[in-house]
């Protein structure tokens, strides 16, 4: 163990925890010190509601602090089977299931569904949970280039002898902010017999027209729909929705739901009111405003001369190259008052390293900024340092 963590230091890889010391805002309190968070996941700003803190608290007052058990267990209580009713008819499906996480649900789709005999084909750039279902499964994978359409198809035309195929894909890739392209994937799935499953974690609640997330935004429905609650909605937990079908099979036959201890009656009680704010017209203004700041943001950066990467999603990554000089940019950053960590390999490939920024609701126009202003500020001392 010393010697892995020693190579690990050397690499300059090593990772200390960061203590947050009040409720998750846009200015916070971090390891002493009032700072601009710019690399929340609370893309709407619900983790620190009032409401969904007084939701929380009736959940425990009537269903207790834990869940006791799995759900198949001990562990499923009416106010479980709500949630999951209207996670179907916010996603507009026939069913759902909820998970303790939403990399549990990934590794529980992908290991359930794929069998031995089966194709799972999967983004270069996917999460590390659906790399993990990849591996769990017994099927055999095949990695497609990044939103590569032509690479993806090639593959499928020499998978026909396989007995099912399955296309897996972020909806919103966490790294490049990026959307892929679902209308596209939905198309080559129909045309090919395969199965397409997209993971929208950093989508719900923040695209489409009531929030549901970014396959009503491009006005597609996948095969079998994943999420999370513990960005946009502001809770934890993760849940799949699709075919009624589908559910009561993940509910016999998913791993990583038959025996994870059931979500806390807190947590779902919270996730409920969250759920009706983001369907709101308050919802919506918390959108059309975090949507303006992202184009704001990356219009700035972009006029300062920084490449950009992305979409029109809250995830503004910053291209920088070098690992090292990634990692000099976000602590010089850390000396302005601002956190946005640097990103680097093994996360990203070699020469891709980038400062992540991820605004949420709660910041401001003067957030933003005073952000910009730091990002050039901060640019042109490393550079006149040769750093970068």
């Amino acid at each position: 163990m010393d010697e892995k963590l020693t190579e690990i230091k050397e690499k300059d890889l090593y990772r200390t925890l960061r203590t947050m010391e009040s409720s998750p805002k846009a200015l916070t309190m971090m390891n002493g010190t009032e700072t601009l968070v710019c690399a929340s996941n609370n893309y709407l700003g619900l983790a620190s509601d009032n409401r969904l803190i007084d939701a929380a608290t009736d959940g425990m007052r009537t269903y207790g602090v834990g869940s006791s058990g799995s759900r198949l267990i001990t562990g499923n209580t009416s106010i479980h089977e709500q949630l999951e009713h209207r996670l179907a008819t916010f996603k507009r499906a026939e069913a759902a299931i909820v998970y303790s996480s939403g990399y549990l649900a990934n590794i529980g789709v992908l290991s359930s569904l794929a069998q031995q005999g089966d194709l799972i084909l999967s983004d270069e750039l996917n999460h590390a949970s659906i790399i993990d279902g990849c591996r769990l499964s017994r099927a055999e994978k095949s990695i497609y280039a990044h939103v590569d359409l032509s690479d993806l198809e090639k593959r499928l035309q020499q998978a026909r002898h396989y007995q099912r195929r399955f296309i897996v894909t972020d909806a919103v890739f966490s790294m490049d902010g990026n959307i892929a392209p679902l209308v596209e994937l939905k198309r080559l799935a129909d045309h090919y017999d395969a199965a397409l499953i997209v993971d929208d974690a950093h989508g719900t609640g923040v695209l489409g027209p009531n929030g549901s997330g970014t396959c009503d935004y491009l006005g597609m429905t996948p095969h079998v729909y994943i999420g999370t609650l513990s960005k946009g909605v502001g809770t934890e937990g993760g849940y799949v929705v699709g075919s009624q079908s589908l559910i009561d099979l993940l509910r016999n036959t998913s791993r990583s739901f038959i025996f994870q201890t059931a979500l806390s009656p807190a947590v779902v009680a919270a996730t409920l009111k969250s759920i009706d704010i983001i369907e709101s017209e308050e919802g919506q203004m918390r959108r059309e405003h975090l949507l303006q700041l992202s184009a704001q943001l990356r219009t700035r950066l972009k006029g300062a001369g920084f490449h950009v990467m992305g979409d029109i999603t809250p995830i503004v990554p910053v291209l920088i190259g070098d690992a090292d000089c990634a990692l000099s940019f976000s602590k010089r950053l850390q000396d302005e008052g601002i956190f946005a960590p640097a990103i680097r390999p093994p996360t990203v490939p070699e020469g891709k390293s980038r400062i992540r920024i991820c605004l949420t609701a709660q910041h401001t126009v003067e957030h933003v900024e005073k952000l910009v202003m730091s990002m050039v500020k901060v640019g042109k001392e490393l550079a006149q340092q040769s750093v970068i």
